[in-house]
């Protein structure tokens, strides 16, 4: 797994999958936020699909779906609040990573 470490607390990597979420955790991630929408591509699976399964692990997972297009207000206001509430370290997702990293870069601009 390339996982991209921004922060102490927060990471990126592209789609999780299924079967990724043992290594995920074992890595000591206890937090998933998902920024890609379902139904983006067919391969991907769907969020709930994920959270259900990241359950299982012990893995608390928050969906905050951003358009390919970009994040709006409330997708940002959503993202914050999803890394207020969630244990970290979290590990934000989407197809590449890029939309996870850029909704943490806003927050980490509002902070500043």
């Amino acid at each position: 797994m390339e996982i991209n470490q921004l922060s102490e607390n927060f990471s990126t990597y592209g789609q999780v999958l299924p079967d990724d979420l043992a290594t995920i955790k074992a890595l000591g991630f206890r937090s998933l936020i998902c920024a890609r929408p379902d139904g983006e591509a067919d391969e991907q699976p769907l969020f709930a699909e994920i959270r259900d399964r990241a359950k299982a692990f012990g893995l608390h997972a928050r969906y905050v779906p951003v358009q390919p297009s970009g994040a709006t207000d409330a997708d940002n206001l959503a993202f914050a609040s999803a890394l207020a509430e969630l244990p970290g370290p979290v590990l934000g997702y989407c197809r590449s990573g890029q939309r996870a990293a850029k909704l943490w870069l806003t927050q980490q601009n509002a902070i500043e």
